[in-house]
C-alpha cells in the first residue's frame, strides 16, 4: 500500500510539475506593433505609442499580466515573428483568412480605422465606386491588410504598386508616378499632417471599407490562452468607454508631437 502511494505521489508531483511549467509559459507577454502607422501605432525611437499600444497595456496591467512593449523592426518582419510565435501579441491588426491561421482574435474589437482612396489635388479623378479605380495606378504600403473584400479587389481588379512606407506612396501621389493610395484614414491623415502639406492631398468619399481593428494573440507564442481574458477585458473597457478615451488621448498626442523614428 505504501509503495501504490508513493507511485500516486509521484505521479501527482509529475502533474503539478506539468501543470506549472504550463502556467509559467506566459511570464511575460511581449507586445509589438508596426512602427510605421499613426496615430494607430507608431514607433518614436525609443518606444512603440499610439493607441493599440496603449490599449494593450492597459488591458494587460488590469488583467495583472506582465508584459514588454517591444519594437520588432519594419511591419513584414512583425508578421513573420508572430507567425513563429516569437512574440505574443501585435496590437493591433485587421483581420483576414490569411491572418487568422497563425493569429487569435478576440471577438471585441480594440478599435476602428476606415480604409479610404488618397488622391493628390492636381490630379483629380471621379470617384463614387472602387469600380471606379479599375484602370488607375494604386500604390499601398507592404504588408498592409485592408479586409471587407478589399484585398480581394485589389488582387483580382486593380493595378497596384507596393511601397515600403506610406511617406513613399504619398511622394509617388505628388510626383504623378500614382493616381491613388489606399490606407487607413486616420494614418494617411496623420502622416500628412506630419509633413505639413496635407492641403496637396484630397480624400476620396465615401470609405472603400470600415473593418475593426484587433488586439491579437499569436498561436504559436506562449500566451494564447489569455485571449478568452483579453476579450471580457476589452468588452469591459469598451462599455465603459475607456476604450474611446485612450484613442483620444493618443490622437492628441500624435497631433502634438508627430515624431515618427526613421527605420
Amino acid at each position: 500500500m505504501a509503495a501504490n502511494l508513493l507511485r500516486w505521489m509521484a505521479f501527482g508531483g509529475l502533474w503539478l510539475g506539468v501543470w506549472a511549467g504550463a502556467q509559467a509559459q506566459c511570464s511575460r507577454m511581449v507586445v509589438t506593433a508596426d512602427p510605421a502607422y499613426p496615430p494607430m501605432h507608431w514607433y518614436d525611437g525609443e518606444t512603440l505609442q499610439g493607441a493599440s499600444i496603449e490599449i494593450a497595456k492597459h488591458v494587460l496591467t488590469d488583467l495583472g499580466i506582465a508584459y514588454e512593449v517591444r519594437y520588432q523592426g519594419p511591419f513584414p518582419r512583425i508578421m513573420t515573428l508572430a507567425e513563429r510565435g516569437e512574440v505574443d501579441m501585435v496590437a493591433t491588426l485587421k483581420k483576414t483568412p490569411e491572418r487568422e491561421a497563425f493569429l487569435l482574435y478576440p471577438k471585441t474589437p480594440a478599435l476602428s480605422n476606415p480604409v479610404a482612396v488618397f488622391g493628390f489635388r492636381e490630379h483629380p479623378f471621379e470617384f463614387k465606386d472602387r469600380v471606379d479605380l479599375v484602370g488607375l495606378r494604386g500604390g499601398i504600403t507592404r504588408g498592409n491588410v485592408f479586409g471587407g473584400g478589399v484585398d480581394e479587389y485589389l488582387r483580382e481588379r486593380l493595378n497596384i504598386q507596393e511601397s515600403n512606407s506610406p511617406e513613399s506612396n504619398f511622394d509617388k501621389l505628388a510626383l504623378g508616378r500614382l493616381d491613388y493610395f489606399i490606407t487607413g484614414y486616420y494614418t494617411g491623415m496623420a502622416l500628412l499632417l506630419k509633413r505639413g502639406d496635407e492641403e496637396r492631398f484630397v480624400v476620396k468619399t465615401p470609405f472603400l471599407t470600415d473593418t475593426p481593428n484587433y488586439l491579437v494573440l499569436t498561436r504559436n507564442g506562449k500566451c494564447a490562452d489569455k485571449l478568452e481574458q483579453i476579450d471580457a477585458r476589452l468588452a469591459l473597457l469598451k462599455k465603459t468607454g475607456v476604450l474611446e478615451e485612450l484613442i483620444r488621448k493618443s490622437f492628441q498626442k500624435w497631433k502634438a508631437q508627430p515624431t515618427l523614428a526613421e527605420r
